[in-house]
């Protein structure tokens, strides 16, 4: 039986650090206020020539060297994002055009936090009907072009970088063990840029109004994260028969330490099996888990073999999880 699998991952995040201090000297806050209420210490941020398109190209090239590939040899590319190049052309084309990828159709979709995972979905169903072989599926952001430095509440939560993974078919068995995603869009103004769309074009006084910089209602936001989170992740793991303590990791977004905690005691699970990269690049929102991933991968957290839980929630509201097999 034919499995779609992540045959390689890549990440890049830009070389600008901003820390908790740094913020301290913008607005009305402290590095132990953000450390106690997030787990964040610091922060990546794209400089003023960097583009999503830019940080999405650095990750890909990276997936692609260690899956053996070149670009003419994919069949999809799929950027998961929020913060493209611009409204449209999509970024997925713009990064095609890039990488050199002229046999591969592209396209963008936008689930926020919960992208990576959608991806997963989309990519799964194609490489299981047979119809592609070869899927690039990145998550990226550059939400800092999307923050409001003068937010104390929200300037401290977000980061850009990418993350990126090959996916292809597998025969051994190992690969996506299965993808589960829901939303709830009754909950839609959680999380949002309530300007720049069709419902309020850009004006002046949408500008005057800071209204094209993120908004969100914390507290409520943070109650249902860790309920659908809880939820997704046991539905995943009682599909495939697959107890928590069995898992060599859990990889979840990057959005708040206290969510992660949480979510981690209700599944029972000890912190060392959580990989935790948030206190370095706070919320990188669709390339938060891909991102994770890679570095997992990299120092030598997973193996083959292993079981690996990834799970999301973001604005729509969105959430989903993800079980891998290496």
């Amino acid at each position: 039986m034919i499995k779609a699998k992540i045959l390689s991952t890549g990440s890049y995040v830009p070389d600008n650090i901003v820390t908790n201090r740094d913020l301290a000297k913008r607005v009305d806050t402290s590095d132990e206020w953000i450390v106690e209420r997030t787990g964040i210490r610091e922060r990546r941020i794209a400089d003023n020539q960097q583009a999503t398109s830019d940080l999405a190209y650095e990750a890909s090239k990276i997936a692609l060297k260690r899956a053996g590939l070149k670009a003419k040899d994919l069949d999809i590319i799929m950027v998961a994002t929020v913060s493209g190049d611009m409204p449209f052309p999509s970024t997925a084309c713009i990064l095609q055009d890039r990488l050199g990828a002229t046999d591969a159709a592209a396209f963008d979709l936008a689930a926020a936090c919960s992208g990576f995972i959608y991806g997963l979905s989309i990519a799964q169903s194609f490489i299981k009907s047979g119809a592609y072989k070869k899927i690039l599926l990145v998550g990226v952001e550059t939400l800092s072009r999307l923050t409001d430095w003068e937010d104390r509440t929200t300037c401290v939560l977000f980061g850009d970088g990418a993350g990126a993974a090959v996916i292809g078919p597998s025969t051994d068995g190992s690969g996506i063990m299965s993808v589960d995603i829901k939303s709830d869009g009754s909950l839609w103004d959680y999380i949002q840029v309530p300007a720049g769309g069709s419902r309020r074009p850009c004006s002046k006084e949408t500008v005057e109004k800071r209204l094209h910089y993120t908004k969100m209602k914390g507290n409520e936001t943070f109650k249902v994260a860790v309920k659908t989170l809880e939820g997704i992740a046991v539905e995943t793991l009682q599909k495939n028969k697959i107890k928590a303590s069995q898992l060599a990791l859990l990889i979840p977004h990057q959005a708040n330490l206290r969510i992660i905690q949480a979510t981690a005691k209700r599944l029972n699970l000890p912190m060392d099996k959580i990989m935790i990269n948030i206190d370095r690049y706070g919320n990188t929102s669709a390339a938060s888990i891909p991102i994770a991933l890679d570095e997992a991968i990299s120092c030598g957290r997973l193996r083959n073999g292993d079981y690996v839980l990834l799970e999301a929630f973001g604005a729509g509201l969105t959430w989903g999880s993800a079980l891998l097999k290496l």
